[in-house]
């Protein structure tokens, strides 16, 4: 490619901007702002600028009004300002969106998060980021893991408190917390202290606005421990007795493959955790929980919140009629219903191409139904049978749990190349 035409075709100017304001900025930023005719960015971002008359667009919601706005700019030199770096959690995926990468010249500053690493000494491999901007504080709940070091991006200068309160819920009260505010600039400050002091109010008076927290996570959890593997207790969830048991639950969330960006159906969902421990092993996962009963349901929306997936939706009805008008899925659990006629089927046939579907029965007449739908479509029966050590008086005992018919189907896999045909 001939880079001169290349430089040429860039109209749009995408620039990282710091606290420090324009005086940050590198040799090439600063080119970029000094030829630009229109400029569009938020509040902050424009009051760095002079005041020479250049056209200045602000960002309101919805932001497709201000992008057709820059659309309609095309062939001028536009330049959009943006927060340290633009596709840190900013404004630049969206852009890449809607215009071609070619088009744009991206000139990033340093994030707020490579700031705070900086000043922690961490390393970036060893610290996972959870964004609360615009977002439910429950996402957080999944990454309360003892030994875990976050970076947590704020929505405003109260996100430290509530954090610290829930994390000190969570049992994790001697967690150290860093609150950066204005890193970069001028006016930065460090308050680090407990998560526990800064819930009681302690250091408030100091965090501002713009703040990033850092977060060691110590300390003795309330009830079972979390872990980064799914497998949580069965305590851990509100539920009516009615729910998959831990070790069955991690074969079925094997069985499934969950895989980045992959949508997941939980048929007869009951207390949900099957779908619920499916999107806490990753945050581009999407699930829909599908159950009829009502009291069940309470139980879901609510173990989604203390489980820390608000983002699982929930669906009251019964399947198959149910199913219509939800999208179609790459995974599908059923764990309740089979009885129920063409259940399997009607789920089969809106599974997507290489899609799983992964059916658990306790009884007699659902095995029979995943033994009638495998002679139809294919897939694998598996007998999952576990047992309990419990004490008997002065002595203990192994408790046989429900035996668990599994059918694991896999819409034109590696099964179907081996002769097994589809619905």
């Amino acid at each position: 490619m001939d880079t001169r035409t290349s430089q040429r075709t860039r109209w749009l100017s995408l620039v990282g901007i710091g606290d420090d304001g324009l005086a940050g900025l590198g040799d090439s930023a600063k080119s970029a702002v000094a030829g630009a005719e229109i400029f569009i960015g938020g509040e902050r971002h424009l009051s760095f600028l002079p005041g020479d008359g250049r056209t200045k667009i602000l960002w309101t919601a919805p932001l497709d009004d201000v992008i057709r706005k820059i659309r309609n700019y095309k062939g001028e030199k536009v330049c959009v300002l943006a927060s340290g770096d633009p596709f840190f959690y900013g404004i630049g995926a969206k852009l890449a969106e809607q215009f071609p990468i070619e088009e744009m010249n991206v000139l990033p500053a340093p994030s707020s998060l490579s700031l705070a690493l900086s000043r922690l000494g961490w390393s970036f491999p060893d610290i996972r980021v959870v964004t609360l901007h615009g977002r439910p504080l429950e996402n957080l709940i999944p990454h309360l893991i003892p030994g875990a070091r976050l970076i947590i991006l704020s929505e405003n200068r109260d996100t430290p408190r509530r954090v610290a309160e829930v994390i000190g819920k969570k049992g994790y009260g001697d967690s150290a917390l860093h609150v950066f505010s204005r890193l970069g600039g001028l006016q930065e400050s460090r308050v680090s202290m407990k998560a526990s002091e800064l819930a009681s109010g302690a250091g408030l008076d100091e965090i501002q606005d713009l703040n990033l927290i850092a977060a060691e996570v110590a300390g003795e959890p309330a009830g079972s421990s979390p872990h980064l593997l799914p497998g949580l207790d069965e305590a851990l969830f509100l539920h009516d007795g009615q729910i998959t048991k831990k070790e069955i639950r991690i074969l079925t969330l094997a069985a499934l493959g969950p895989m980045p960006k992959n949508l997941l159906w939980d048929v007869g969902a009951g207390a949900g955790s099957i779908s619920i421990e499916w999107l806490r092993v990753d945050s581009s996962l999407g699930a829909i929980a599908i159950e009829p009963r009502e009291e069940r349901v309470e139980n879901l929306v609510r173990n989604r919140l203390a489980l820390g997936v608000p983002r699982l939706q929930v669906v009251q009805g019964r399947a198959p009629e149910c199913l219509e008008d939800l999208p179609d899925p790459d995974a599908i659990f059923v764990g309740g219903g089979l009885s129920e006629p063409g259940i399997l089927e009607a789920c089969w046939a809106r599974l997507k191409p290489g899609g799983r579907l992964v059916a658990n029965a306790v009884t007699l007449e659902g095995e029979a139904a995943l033994v009638s739908f495998s002679k139809k479509c294919g897939g694998e029966l598996i007998r999952l049978e576990v047992s309990r050590a419990e004490p008997i008086g002065r002595f203990g005992t192994w408790r046989p749990q429900k035996s668990i018919t599994q059918l694991r189907a896999f819409k034109d896999g590696p099964e179907m190349e081996k002769g097994f045909k589809g619905a």
